[in-house]
């Protein structure tokens, strides 16, 4: 995944940049990025942060980075943002997204008489990169904005600054989230509205799909308006978000208690203790809790001291290890007690199965398992917040193929994604034997939704349903 944050300010951008930017630190672990733009031109910073957070990687880049202009970002991408010069003059760019015919556009670049690209590891174009590209066949930056939203299948949210000001363009549909805050002498923009609280701002504006603004210190210009239709992630408030962030005016943290509960309210389960995965099944067990009147414990802590974030490292064999390191037990909790735990998901189910057993281990006599969200069924096409390569990654489509073989016909996946059917009861019965749950029940997408308070029809919900713009 990533995030980004701008600043536009009257004095000095630089601490608001940096700590903007490092607010987003729960949206990815592998690159971050800051470019300002000050009297003496445009200066950028870009580090690896696998192995250290981004605070103590760009503390000491802060002197060199001064001016009173500045976009950055977290990224478990590429590297970004990118200094480009080109026919529309020098500027800094960020993006948040995912493009799916990367192959398509690089080719019609080569034919508009593009030579190269920087060529990233394994072979891949820096999507970055391939979005200075478009912008460049357009006349001028806000057509070359609307041609990248015309261009891109998936998604692109982006920052684009120059040395009068900073653009900010929401994705064509609105799938991730761009907000605007303000403080006295200055605006910023944000994925994450929780990133500039304690930084003095105050919510502003917050951009529509497809939207388009020109932000400086004075304020904020529409510069192409926001379209009607929206398909936001439904997953920001299930998973990565941040509790204190608010999209579409609907809190991460109040979204999840409602999901909790509504989990409660079909569930007649006899347990001991209510609880969450840490960190984000924690508020949606907070919920359970409240709703069903099973007290809410933590049977074991996260080890927050040298596991602070929520993702993990690329290799699978590191993050089945530390997720078993990071979570320490708490045995008077768990002896002989009847647990309900509520994870986010379940993708490949190795962490958790391995979790649920552990805690058998330490003697607990029941472990009761509920997913907040529906059983994961298709790879997202639209965003990058997930590390899986293949839909066979998910325990789902494992099991599906299993029972069907390998070509499955839409309205056979169809069934099995429908929470009434005998496909879907049974799949998640194999589910349960496989990774040693004593019950399992999925949050139901009706619900789901319903948490949310927002219209279905604006909400993304391919991931679990299939169910394309």
């Amino acid at each position: 995944m990533g995030g980004f944050f701008g600043v536009a300010s009257k004095t000095s951008c630089t601490n608001d940049l940096f700590f903007g930017i490092d607010y987003h630190s729960h949206l990815g672990t592998r690159r971050g990025g800051m470019a300002v733009y000050g009297e003496d031109g445009f200066h950028r910073s870009i580090h690896n942060i696998e192995n250290s957070p981004f605070r103590t990687k760009f503390d000491g880049d802060l002197d060199e980075l001064e001016g009173r202009m500045g976009i950055g970002c977290i990224s478990d991408m590429d590297p970004q943002p990118l200094l480009i010069r080109s026919h529309h003059g020098s500027y800094a760019l960020t993006t948040v997204g995912k493009i799916n015919n990367v192959e398509e556009l690089v080719n019609r670049a080569y034919e508009r008489g593009n030579s190269h690209f920087m060529e990233m590891s394994g072979g891949k174009v820096n999507d970055t990169e391939l979005v200075g590209v478009i912008l460049d066949q357009a006349g001028n930056l806000v057509d070359g904005l609307r041609l990248v939203q015309e261009s891109v299948d998936g998604s692109m949210s982006i920052l684009l600054m120059t040395p009068a000001g900073i653009y900010c363009m929401r994705d064509r549909l609105g799938r991730t989230p761009v907000v605007i805050g303000r403080k006295d002498g200055a605006f910023c923009a944000s994925f994450e509205s929780s990133a500039y609280i304690n930084l003095g701002y105050e919510d502003y504006y917050e951009l529509g799909p497809g939207e388009i603004v020109h932000m400086t210190c004075e304020g904020i210009e529409t510069l192409s308006p926001a379209g009607e239709e929206m398909k936001i992630c439904t997953f920001l408030w299930v998973y990565y978000g941040y509790p204190t962030a608010a999209y579409e005016g609907v809190n991460v943290e109040a979204m999840r208690y409602r999901c909790g509960s509504m989990l409660a309210k079909r569930d007649d389960v006899d347990a001991d203790i209510v609880a969450g995965v840490p960190d984000s099944g924690i508020a949606h067990a907070i919920g359970y809790a409240n709703e069903s009147g099973i007290p809410y414990a933590r049977p074991f802590i996260k080890y927050t001291p040298t596991w602070p974030r929520s993702f993990m490292p690329t290799r699978q064999s590191q993050r089945d290890l530390i997720a078993h390191m990071k979570l320490i037990p708490v045995q008077s909790l768990i002896h002989d007690r009847s647990l309900l735990l509520i994870d986010d998901s379940i993708v490949r189910g190795t962490q958790l199965g391995q979790t649920v057993q552990y805690l058998y281990q330490k003697g607990a006599k029941a472990v009761h398992i509920r997913p907040a969200c529906p059983p994961l069924m298709y790879g997202c096409r639209y965003l990058n917040f997930s590390r899986s390569r293949s839909e066979y990654d998910y325990i789902t489509r494992r099991i599906i193929r299993e029972r069907e073989g390998e070509d499955v016909k839409p309205e056979v996946l169809a069934d099995y994604a429908d929470p009434d059917s005998t496909n879907y009861c049974e799949m998640l019965e194999e589910i349960r034997k496989q990774l040693g749950f004593t019950s399992l029940a999925y949050q139901r997408l009706d619900d789901l939704i319903e948490s949310t308070g927002i219209e279905p029809c604006k909400l993304c919900t391919y991931c679990w349903n299939g169910a394309e713009d």
